[in-house]
């Protein structure tokens, strides 16, 4: 049962040690911000205009001396939100009064697991934290590390000294592997439980070989056409250290190696030969080199090049090196929910036998055949069971990848694992999203 935002109990928290919670592609509300002085604009995620702010704000190009992508609007920065400690950002990711008034299901992201945790006893800002982050970045860059150190600093000290809860979602795993990795010591000092729902570990090869050569679109219906568009996306994440991060693991020992499909048509002494071509995790490198070169972007009236990036991909092979040898540090619960029951892209294809595809170049332009396996409908549960940590538990929950963060099953999981349960006729505030700090300038 839920109960109505506009009433709260005022009581204090129960006994709770902290939760935060991570996010992960496309998971956290960005923002453009002026470098001098001007109105903060929302970008990410918004319907009204979001296809011209996205390509006016967020375009970006990634810069091999940093290891950061950048956006090609030099007078703006990309931030996330830290407002409701962290929560703001993560919670309806278009908090517009539009949104909520047609309650659009697609943004309420970790709104009701948000609802169920309060409900349960957490407290904002003492028990109760989030981290959003800006999801173009490789899930190992300093910025992002530093972020999540500060919030776990942050949520050990407002708790009195209690170690902390991580639930994560999606990529916000692979980002938490990272940080396992490289700063072992501040994990082991305050992690006490990591519960992980719908994370990537091995790939998400459908979905991500796709995203590379003809973009995402993030709902489906009536609604994409108010939303960012497919290929303004695309021109984004082919400059995404986090999308080349996601790849299928060339490595891992698949059940049956994903594939890339593409039916081609050669002609030599003016014979025309129609041929159905594969490409693996590894020959498919040289497939996106070559449908990719001639990809770009105009900016401003500029044409700005983006090709395949091979500064990305040696950047993508160290991150995944460093997930291998990641290791769960004693002491530490790790828990494991996967999406199952969904038809989940795995193999893709372009063209067909009656319209072959004569240059590559040409996929960028088509619509892909998927064929399916078993998962959440983005990440497959090969991939997602195949953590290479030892876990305390691995469940798998018949959800889809973003509606598995309001899953009751999960819920009852995550209440488990945290010991806790509802406290019924005791709830304070559970389900009003928190305004920005109005002294800030207004998020449009």
């Amino acid at each position: 049962m839920r109960f109505c935002p506009c009433f709260g109990s005022g009581e204090a928290a129960a006994d709770r040690d902290p939760v935060l919670l991570v996010s992960g592609m496309g998971g956290s509300i960005v923002n453009s911000k002026p470098k001098k002085f001007g109105l903060t604009t929302r970008v990410w995620v918004r319907l009204l205009l979001a296809d011209m702010e996205f390509r006016k704000k967020i375009w970006s190009l990634y810069n091999p001396q940093t290891g950061y992508t950048e956006t090609l609007d030099k007078k703006s920065e990309i931030v996330v939100p830290d407002d409701d400690y962290g929560l703001y950002a993560i919670d309806i990711l278009d908090p517009s009064w539009f949104t909520k008034c047609i309650h659009l299901t697609e943004v309420y992201h970790f709104h009701d697991m948000i609802d169920m945790l309060v409900g349960c006893g957490y407290k904002k800002g003492t028990t109760l934290f989030g981290y959003g982050y800006d999801f173009r970045q490789s899930n190992r860059i300093g910025k992002l590390m530093e972020g999540l150190k500060h919030k776990l600093e942050t949520a050990h000290k407002a708790s009195g000294g209690r170690k902390v809860n991580l639930i994560s979602h999606s990529m916000g795993g692979i980002m938490i592997l990272c940080f396992m990795s490289l700063h072992r010591d501040v994990f082991t000092k305050y992690v006490n439980k990591w519960i992980c729902l719908a994370c990537p570990f091995q790939g998400a090869p459908g979905c991500i070989n796709d995203s590379l050569l003809t973009g995402l679109e993030f709902v489906d219906g009536f609604q994409s056409y108010f939303f960012v568009k497919r290929w303004t996306m695309h021109q984004l994440l082919v400059e995404c250290p986090s999308i080349y991060e996601m790849l299928a693991n060339p490595y891992y020992e698949w059940k049956k190696q994903p594939e890339i499909l593409v039916w081609r048509k050669h002609t030599k002494d003016g014979v025309n030969n129609i041929n159905l071509e594969s490409y693996g995790p590894t020959q498919s490198i040289s497939l996106f080199e070559e449908a990719l070169r001639n990809n770009e972007l105009n900016y401003n009236g500029k044409m700005v090049p983006l090709p395949f990036s091979f500064d990305i991909l040696e950047w993508a092979v160290e991150t995944r090196q460093l997930i291998a040898n990641a290791k769960l540090p004693d002491g530490v619960c790790f828990y494991n929910i996967y999406g199952t029951s969904l038809d989940t892209p795995f193999d893709v294809c372009y063209g067909s036998e009656k319209s072959p595809i004569e240059d590559l170049s040409e996929i960028c332009h088509t619509m892909p055949q998927y064929s399916y396996v078993d998962g959440d409908g983005t990440v497959p549960t090969e991939s997602a069971k195949a953590d290479g940590l030892e876990a305390t538990e691995r469940v798998g929950v018949a959800a889809a990848h973003r509606e598995i963060l309001r899953d009751e099953t999960v819920f009852q999981f995550i209440q488990k694992w945290l010991g806790v349960e509802p406290m019924i006729g005791k709830q304070s505030k559970t389900a009003k999203v928190a305004d920005a700090d109005p002294i800030k300038p207004m998020v449009l």
